[in-house]
């Protein structure tokens, strides 16, 4: 093949990145196993790479033996479920993305106010599973226009529309239209519920898909954004879009020029081994639409984890003030790749 057309922003999101160092942190600090409610990301690579590490990942909090260590994954909690992990006596700490706890207080509030929410999501995805639970009387899920056909009369109760974080953009856009159509005076938030990394990597890609012969797509199929990213290449006319998890999924016969992207879970070094193993004749280019800054800090629980232990590692060592790092305020410069692999087993 000739050339590759790398999208940026690519590949891990900011609510990923804190997710990832939390569970790495986790791993750092207690004796394995260390639980997991849900994948803590959607990408077979990390979560295997955390069982190899230690972590056992659970659907039920049941299965977590009572004072072990929990986390509870990215895509959000249902409440009741949050409850039952911290009755159970351990160290818990969410890793839930802020931008689905901020559509969870959403939820609470419209609930409180007397709306009918309609939520566009996928039925089953743990992000839409938690949201829902939040108030489940008030929530009705919308994935087509005949769900909303079929939502039959709302005894005339105020109705808000919000959404699952990464869904395509115009997945939701078609589908808020309609609701705005059928329900004039339909409540939105100021700004919609995707993500901003979604919306970002999905404008990254369009801005190349119409160059390209194929489009690679990096990441697993359970992933909502990554599927989204599919969608997206196809709908923009490329003749040939193919998603994998490693670079040995890559077909053969690949030609031309051929973008790359990758979703908001799957990490930078997958990206870099696709581009060698396609080893184009005429080099890399990228294309940047937008530069993320956005940082999320480690979960409050494990915040006060970690400054504690710190505390206690100087006490015990007389170290003198100030020479002990503290890891709460070294996270900002530390990528998740990296605190990944200070934990990787020894070869």
């Amino acid at each position: 093949m000739e050339r590759v057309v790398l999208a940026e922003p690519r590949g891990f999101c900011a609510g990923v990145e804190k997710a990832i160092k939390a569970l790495a942190w986790m791993v750092r600090v207690f004796e394995p196993p260390v639980f997991c409610y849900h994948e803590i990301v959607h990408n077979q690579l990390v979560v295997d790479q955390f069982r190899a590490l230690g972590v056992v990942f659970v659907d039920d909090v049941a299965a977590v033996p009572p004072g072990s260590p929990l986390m509870l994954s990215a895509h959000g909690t249902a409440p009741e479920v949050l409850e039952e992990a911290r009755r159970r006596g351990g160290v818990v700490v969410d890793a839930v993305c802020p931008l689905v706890t901020k559509v969870h207080h959403e939820v609470e509030v419209r609930t409180r106010k007397g709306f009918t929410i309609l939520y566009i999501g996928h039925a089953g995805h743990e992000e839409a599973i938690g949201t829902m639970a939040v108030a489940p009387a008030a929530v009705r899920l919308i994935e087509t226009e005949e769900d909303l056909d079929a939502l039959g009369d709302l005894d005339d109760a105020p109705v808000a529309l919000l959404a699952q974080t990464t869904l395509s953009h115009d997945e939701w856009q078609g589908l808020m239209e309609e609701a705005k159509r059928r329900f004039p005076d339909l409540w939105l938030p100021g700004r919609n519920d995707l993500c901003f990394a979604t919306t970002n990597r999905q404008a990254a890609l369009k801005a190349i898909a119409g160059k390209c012969d194929a489009i690679v797509v990096i990441g697993s199929a359970n992933s909502s954004n990554t599927v989204a990213l599919e969608k997206v290449a196809r709908a923009s006319g490329c003749d040939r879009v193919v998603r994998i998890n490693r670079p040995e999924e890559l077909p053969d016969d690949l030609v031309g020029t051929v973008g790359v992207t990758a979703g908001a879970s799957a990490p930078e070094a997958v990206v870099s081994a696709v581009v060698a193993r396609l080893a184009p004749t005429n080099g890399t280019d990228v294309v940047s639409v937008t530069t993320e800054h956005e940082y999320f800090p480690p979960p409050p629980e494990l915040r006060v984890l970690l400054r504690a232990l710190a505390t206690a590692l100087a006490v015990t060592t007389a170290a003198p003030t100030g020479s002990v790092l503290d890891p709460v305020g070294e996270d900002r410069g530390t990528s998740a790749a990296r605190l990944l692999a200070d934990v990787a087993p020894a070869a």
